[in-house]
């Protein structure tokens, strides 16, 4: 599965630490599949299970408050505070831990794979929007976005994702295509899907052409997005001396690309090429490697962030100042 580094412009825990995050994250994904798989195979399972909720992405309850206070109670400003939180476990409570829970019993072990991966993708989007000490206001569009789950469910583990970031360049909100950060590699992603069997006609123009039915649309060129996506990534590489390949693709997975001579350095993924491309991408086996998460700290360090300060730690400090006025 991958990892959900950066998420549009919510405040993310990659920000804080990228070097620890990403294996903390495989470690955690590990115990708690292993955990889960012997309590089905155990026929254990049907009691961790729980009625199904809707209510996943609002605030935690005051059971964080207590649990902080104990832990926290000492500290009085931001800087302590989150090289603590950077040291200790941090409470299963506050929603930035993994325990899943089902809402049916896995009949199958694909099942079983199946919601276990659903419960990991809704942890992601918290660790994408939430901090210890910081919240940004999450769209519930998300939840339903098919394709930013098909990155996170469908990619290695070591796929850093930012998906729809927007960058802060020169003070000015710059949006930007999908970016996939491999140990390897870095693929800047365009996605053109619409109608099953779609024919889309590349040109150099402002608009490409799909035919679908025998009908005719324009729709607006992807490249436009794509070569400011490796534009941005390009320059804040050369700043750092960053050196990863930086791939282009247009994306099309129901779809086929018609462009006689595409530019240089544009890979057209369609339907014809489709999964000899992700069998690569899938296949991937490289660990982690220093080049791959310096490049991401980077790309974070100049990405936009819109958060607020959490209830809880509002609530926290007001506690503490009313016992020392007591």
């Amino acid at each position: 599965m991958g990892q959900l580094i950066k998420l549009q412009d919510y405040v993310s825990r990659y920000e804080q630490n990228i070097y620890e995050y990403p294996t903390r994250y495989v470690r955690l994904k590990k115990q708690q599949w292993e955990k889960i798989y012997m309590l089905w195979e155990s026929d254990s399972v049907i009691e961790s299970i729980q009625p199904p909720s809707n209510n996943w992405l609002e605030e935690d309850k005051p059971p964080l408050v207590d649990r902080m206070k104990g832990l926290f109670k000492r500290d009085r400003n931001k800087e302590e505070v989150e090289e603590k939180e950077n040291q200790l476990e941090v409470p299963e409570s506050s929603g930035l831990s993994f325990s899943p829970s089902f809402t049916l019993n896995p009949a199958t072990e694909i099942e079983l794979k199946h919601q276990f991966l659903d419960q990991l993708f809704r942890f992601q989007m918290k660790w994408a929007s939430t901090t210890l000490l910081e919240q940004s206001n999450i769209s519930k569009k998300y939840v339903y976005d098919e394709r930013l789950k098909y990155f996170l469910q469908r990619f290695p583990d070591t796929t850093l994702v930012m998906y729809e970031p927007i960058f802060l360049l020169k003070k000015a909100p710059v949006e930007v295509e999908t970016i996939l950060i491999t140990p390897t590699e870095v693929w800047c992603i365009s996605f053109l899907e619409e109608e099953d069997h779609a024919v889309f006609q590349g040109t150099k123009d402002r608009f490409w052409v799909k035919r679908h039915q025998d009908q005719e649309q324009k729709v607006l060129n992807p490249l436009i997005g794509l070569n400011r996506t490796e534009k941005v990534v390009k320059k804040i590489f050369e700043l750092y001396e960053i050196e990863l390949p930086i791939h282009k693709v247009v994306l099309s997975r129901n779809g086929y690309i018609d462009y006689s001579f595409p530019p240089y350095g544009l890979q057209l993924i369609e339907k014809r090429n489709y999964e000899e491309w992700f069998y690569s991408m899938r296949n991937n086996k490289s660990p982690l490697k220093h080049a791959q998460l310096k490049a991401a700290q980077m790309l974070l360090q100049f990405s936009q962030t819109t958060s607020m300060r959490r209830l809880e730690w509002d609530v926290l400090n007001k506690g503490d100042q009313e016992e020392k006025e007591y």
